[in-house]
């Protein structure tokens, strides 16, 4: 499958899941293809805390904290599902193509392993530094814009997606996920 330019663009030569696009003025629905990837649930912090430890976590994973004791190269983004009135936050990195097929597992017992299925999902991207606020803010201008069209989706969570190093002050890009309704979805918490 060809990249897009603007996965080429977004992914900064850090590889990302694959996905196709229809673009609109106010978002893109991308159909995701199926893909692994590592994740751990943090439980009953602030979403910004929740983002530091769950970072941490998998990045502890992709040094080597893994049953091969291997070190897996960095993809984008670093997703986070939030859940309305739930304390509880999945976050999340792609695994790399190359263990797509038989990714090393966690020596963690709070990292895991998952697969996520094909999905059409509804995204809306935006710059500068995204705070929690910024994202539920995000999440709910792109709710909006879906009832206003009629569009179903799944109005109990959303994902935020981060590509960007803390460091890089400029030209940053966030984004903010609603799956399409008809999608049937299993998460773990």
């Amino acid at each position: 499958m060809i990249k897009s330019f603007k996965q080429t663009f977004l992914s900064l030569d850090l590889q990302s899941p694959r996905w196709s696009s229809t673009e609109t003025m106010d978002y893109e629905l991308r159909q995701y293809e199926t893909a692994k990837w590592v994740s751990t649930v943090i439980r009953g912090e602030t979403q910004k805390e929740a983002m530091r430890q769950g970072f941490w976590k998998l990045f502890h994973y992709i040094q080597g904290k893994n049953e091969k004791e291997m070190k897996i190269d960095m993809t984008v983004p670093v997703t986070c599902l939030i859940k309305s009135g739930c304390a509880d936050f999945k976050v999340s990195f792609f695994v790399p193509f190359e263990h797509q097929d038989s990714p090393p597992q966690p020596t963690n017992p709070d990292v895991f392993v998952e697969e996520r299925k094909a999905a059409a999902i509804f995204v809306r991207s935006f710059g500068g530094f995204a705070s929690p606020e910024k994202y539920a803010e995000e999440a709910e201008v792109l709710a909006g814009i879906l009832r206003n069209r009629g569009q179903p989706f799944h109005e109990d969570f959303f994902y935020t997606a981060g590509y960007d190093s803390p460091f890089k002050l400029f030209n940053r890009h966030n984004e903010v996920g609603r799956y399409d309704k008809p999608i049937p979805l299993i998460e773990r918490f």
